[in-house]
């Protein structure tokens, strides 16, 4: 089974909020709620993809030192194993807006079972609301 390699963000706002992004039409997973992100490309670090795809997705800036380890998720999926490691950020200059068709929610951390999310991301959820 093939693995992969998957960076994710946990963005928090001033007020304690965290970003979901919500799986567009025509994607796998379409509709469930995710921690921005994306695929670690081939000599990337986990560090550098979430700097470039926070830019893509997003259209925000922010930099490697504003990314802190939180936890991972290690998943297995019918066709494939996701090892994903997610990052908390505090600090980003832009305003985040969609550019990919994705619907964005800044979410309390004690609101985030209300929203559905890929079975991978759901045991972050106590380690990022236990951080927060």
């Amino acid at each position: 089974m093939k693995t992969l390699l998957v960076s994710a963000v946990a963005l928090i706002d001033v007020e304690g909020r965290v970003l979901l992004a919500q799986r567009p039409e025509g994607k796998s997973m379409a509709g469930l709620w995710e921690f921005p992100g994306g695929k670690v490309e081939s000599g990337e670090t986990p560090e550098a993809a979430l700097v470039r795809e926070l830019e893509e997705e997003l259209g925000i800036n922010t930099w490697s030192s504003c990314l802190a380890p939180l936890t991972f998720a290690s998943h297995s999926y019918d066709d494939f194993h996701l090892l994903m490691p997610l990052f908390a950020c505090r600090k980003w200059k832009g305003i985040p807006l969609p550019q990919e068709g994705q619907t964005l929610k800044w979410v309390r951390p004690g609101d985030l079972r209300s929203y559905p999310m890929p079975a991978a991301d759901i045991p972050l959820i106590p380690v990022l609301r236990d951080w927060l």
